[in-house]
């Protein structure tokens, strides 16, 4: 059973980050296009932002059943930093994306905006969950 719930936390994590590396060609695509197109760009950018916010449900809850089975400790300096990062990322998720869609879409931002700042926060949500990762995979003692 440890190995199957393993493969969920793999599987969860791999859908937590790779939707990103497909907004990038996107976020190239929406510059100079008609309103028409960039509402369908913007349906398919939140639609892979639910995936990933799906996944992370399903991450969370893997993650939780390994430490159950694996017994590790909770206060254990990797799992605290995992749970800190992961904290990080689920408030920036929450701030990055849908706020300067519906922005953009109140018109109180340009495209050339909106396009900059989605694309700055892609980046930072990809690093936070390397960071994330990173911690899962190499699990330093850091105290």
């Amino acid at each position: 059973m440890y190995s199957f719930i393993i493969f969920i936390h793999v599987i969860s994590a791999i859908l937590s980050i790779g939707p990103f590396f497909v907004l990038f060609p996107l976020l190239n695509r929406m510059k100079g296009q008609n309103r028409e197109v960039l509402d369908s760009y913007l349906d398919v950018f939140q639609a892979a932002i639910r995936i990933v916010k799906h996944a992370g449900h399903v991450l969370v809850v893997s993650g939780i059943l390994l430490m159950w089975q694996g017994n590790w400790p909770w206060s254990t300096s990797w799992v605290i930093m995992t749970i800190v990062v992961m904290i990080s990322s689920i408030v920036f998720l929450a701030r990055a994306f849908k706020p300067n869609i519906r922005s953009f879409r109140a018109e109180a931002i340009n495209l050339d905006t909106l396009i900059q700042k989605l694309h700055r926060s892609v980046w930072l949500y990809i690093l936070l969950l390397l960071v994330m990762l990173w911690f899962m995979v190499a699990k330093p003692h850091l105290w």
